[in-house]
């Protein structure tokens, strides 16, 4: 006669029953009999409520998505012959998505004679690169495509923990402003 390692509603061992009892054990107690480890010897079953079983697994795992950080990388163009200013509001913007948590491609495009100075792109990217690396750290090296320099940087925070930085900050500046 087969039989099942029977485990109770609350994680109680019921112990090694047959079958046919486990199931009257279930429907008496209102109960589902879900058989959890297959491959044991015996196999294992538990009385438990199937779909409220079902239905807190799927909110686990829509929690567990929410928290998920997604990795963005967002992309900054630059020439070679960039005005102070710009470059000042360009580098701003790779520390506002550095902070974020958000990799940077840095993009350098060159045009006509340009082509022929890569060394003023790198000097560039190299610049950038040490302005921001209390920030982020260069995940891959410039590299020439084409009419293009490409350079990646990455966060050293990760999205999460920015993120959480970034609530906290927020719950902060409502209090002051809530006393205030």
């Amino acid at each position: 006669m087969p039989e099942v390692r029977l485990v109770g509603p609350n994680g109680e061992q019921v112990g090694i029953v047959p079958i046919a009892k486990a199931l009257e054990l279930a429907r008496e107690s209102d109960l589902d009999l879900v058989e959890v480890a297959p491959t044991a010897r015996p196999p294992v079953a538990k009385l438990m409520d199937y779909g409220k079983f079902k239905y807190e697994s799927a909110m686990k795992a829509r929690e567990a998505r929410k928290n998920q950080a997604h990795t963005i990388i967002k992309e900054i163009k630059l020439r070679p012959k960039i005005d102070p200013h710009d470059y000042e509001t360009k580098k701003g913007h790779v520390v506002r998505f550095l902070k974020a948590g958000d990799k940077v491609k840095v993009t350098i495009m060159f045009r006509g004679r340009e082509q022929s100075r890569p060394e003023l792109g790198f000097r560039l990217l190299q610049r950038l690169a040490d302005d921001v690396e209390d920030l982020g750290f260069v995940e891959s090296r410039p590299k020439q495509d084409g009419r293009n320099m490409i350079m990646v940087l990455g966060p050293h925070k990760k999205k999460a923990e920015a993120k959480a930085e970034q609530r906290a900050a927020t719950r902060e500046h409502d209090a002051a402003h809530e006393t205030a």
